[in-house]
């Protein structure tokens, strides 16, 4: 094999035995510094850094920091170690330096700035951005953990598929991308929300373990938590496999990559299992970060027999916790942060030296004073946060105060990892136009109880078997066991107000592989890129993935969604009526 001629080493890689080796390095200069006559500057690649000396100021002429350079030299021992360095205790005394690639002079941001830079400008100069170490090393470490996922799965005894991008529309909650065709003018594909019905397909088709690092399209909005168009899932289905089984891969596949991933504490398998009301009961949401001690308490019927006007009549949701000794800033923030949330406000009280006040204590007579105080065990120290709205919203309302007292309180163990099931959920939920019910979760799923369920119980009332895997309040899987009977499907689609003729056109393939003999099975889906957040202590997804969409679902880098010539749409059967702003 003949020589490299750009490099025999790589940044970051030399030490102190290759002192006296004649090297030649490639990679970006990332730092210059002159003392004296002599310059310094580091070496910058993929794989780390190097100090270069040079001492002929010819040798550095014309050329910027990030312009692309072959060094050749000798390896020589540093006078002035540097051992936050891999490389700090030697450095290449440079006898050549080749120009491989000019960097104009001028950079839109400094490399090393660019996690303080603005994100609009990270975006649109992403192959700067990137250049930057720790996002570097974020993206090099989300490709370790992609390979850890494929080894691991494969030992498991799962098969890697590939699924088809050009799809057909599913009503799976979100919005479709449609994509025309010059085959068939006026048609349109969807780009999957998932591969839900694909990988359902495979296991009709006599495969046992699926798995697919799966590209899903969606076309919703942006959250710190979700990327707008694109991601990624771990997808996975089984055949003949109970809930149970699906539980145990998943924990085990979680539990090791933060163990080998991260620093966190993760918490011990099997993982806690919470049905869905029991949740909504104990914590106000779905996604409860079981690191924060709190729990909601009911106080609606307590409060209903009261003259506490604005509080009387209404769903009252209290949260309880060690907060006394707060000053009434800390109460007034809270109920300013609750009405920034389009709440009415917050009412409080706090327990100091057995006496009880707050902000509606006055209103409460003395016999219910002692009758509140004894009902929700109001201790010494205590203070009780109540939120009082319609159900609906003061569930929600409540659920995101939990959150907020748990940061404010200081109640959450930062370096821990605590997952937990959510189970049981309910398989419908009420239309709030109509009133009628529409799919909650997955409509694939099955419903607990079967067709008897669908037949004989109220709507609102079946339980699905249906999972999610939270992850310090974030959602990180969803998942569920499998419908396999088209008549349970047709009877669950109807309910929903689809039709069998609906079912047959929408979901023809499904349908028609049900009738041929289908094996129960279950399977799930891992979030990837929200994965990755907490593994790299990143609050925000965008900083997890090599080129990602704004907040607004625009790539500034490539300039999409961009506008198609008259003949593209022409040839697809498409015309664009254009409203004025």
């Amino acid at each position: 094999m003949k020589a490299n001629i750009y490099r025999t080493n790589n940044c970051g890689e030399l030490r102190l035995s290759d002192v006296g080796k004649e090297v030649r390095l490639s990679g970006w200069i990332n730092t210059v510094r002159k003392l004296g006559g002599i310059t310094f500057l580091t070496l910058r690649d993929n794989f780390g850094l190097t100090q270069v000396i040079l001492r002929d100021e010819k040798l550095l002429s014309g050329l910027s920091k990030e312009s692309v350079i072959k060094v050749e030299g000798k390896v020589v021992e540093r006078e002035s170690k540097n051992f936050k360095m891999p490389t700090g205790e030697i450095e290449v005394e440079a006898k050549k330096v080749t120009l491989l690639g000019k960097c104009q002079n001028v950079l839109p941001f400094e490399i090393t700035e660019a996690p303080q830079t603005k994100e609009e400008l990270r975006l649109k100069y992403r192959f700067l951005d990137l250049r930057n170490p720790e996002l570097h090393e974020r993206i090099l470490k989300r490709a370790q953990i992609l390979k850890f996922v494929r080894d691991r799965l494969t030992e498991l005894g799962f098969v890697e598929f590939q699924t088809p991008i050009l799809a057909n529309t599913s009503p799976e909650g979100a919005r479709d991308f449609i994509v025309p065709t010059v085959y068939a003018p006026g048609e349109f594909y969807a780009l999957p929300q998932s591969p839900q019905q694909f990988k359902q397909l495979l296991m009709t088709s006599g495969f046992d373990r699926y798995f697919q690092i799966a590209p899903c399209f969606r076309n919703e909005a942006a959250r710190a938590d979700r990327t707008p168009g694109e991601f990624y899932q771990i997808d996975m289905e089984m055949s003949f496999a109970t809930q149970d089984d699906v539980f145990e891969v998943c924990e085990t596949l979680a539990t090791e990559i933060f163990e080998k991933f991260s620093d966190y504490k993760v918490c011990k398998t099997p993982f806690k299992r919470i049905k869905w009301a029991d949740a909504m009961r104990d914590y106000c949401t779905d996604k409860p970060d079981l690191r924060n001690p709190l729990r909601v308490q009911d106080a609606t019927e307590f409060f209903d027999k009261t003259e506490v006007g604005f509080l009387k009549g209404k769903t009252a949701k209290l949260i309880k916790a060690k907060a006394a000794e707060k000053s009434r800033k800390f109460f007034d923030e809270l109920s300013t942060f609750v009405i920034s949330l389009e709440g009415k406000g917050l009412a409080w009280a706090k327990m100091l030296n057995g006496e009880l006040s707050g902000s509606f204590v006055k209103a409460l007579k003395e016999d219910e004073k002692a009758r509140f105080i004894k009902e929700f065990e109001i201790a010494d120290g205590d203070a009780v946060f109540i939120i009082a709205d319609e159900k609906d919203k003061a569930t929600k309302l409540v659920g995101t105060l939990r959150n907020e007292l748990g940061e404010r309180l200081d109640l959450l163990d930062k370096n821990a990892i605590e997952m937990c099931w959510i189970v049981d959920f309910p398989f419908y939920e009420k239309n709030e136009e109509t009133g009628k019910p529409d799919f909650a979760h997955n409509p694939f799923s099955m419903p607990q109880g079967e067709m008897k369920a669908l037949s004989e119980k109220d709507p609102f009332e079946i339980v699905a078997y249906q999972y999610d895997l939270v992850c310090n309040g974030y959602e990180m899987l969803s998942g569920a066991i499998r419908n396999h009977d088209p008549e349970i499907m047709v009877k669950a689609f109807e309910i929903a107000g689809y039709p069998k003729e609906v079912v047959e056109q929408k979901f023809p393939a499904l349908y028609n592989a049900f009738h041929y003999g289908a094996p129960p099975h279950a399977g799930c889906a891992f979030g990837f890129d929200r994965m990755l957040m907490p593994i790299m202590h990143q609050d925000s997804i965008r900083e997890v993935i090599a080129f990602p969409l704004n907040k607004n679902g625009r790539d500034l880098l490539m300039g999409s969604p961009s506008v198609p010539t008259e003949e593209q749409l022409k040839s697809c059967g498409i015309k664009i009526d254009k409203k004025e702003k």
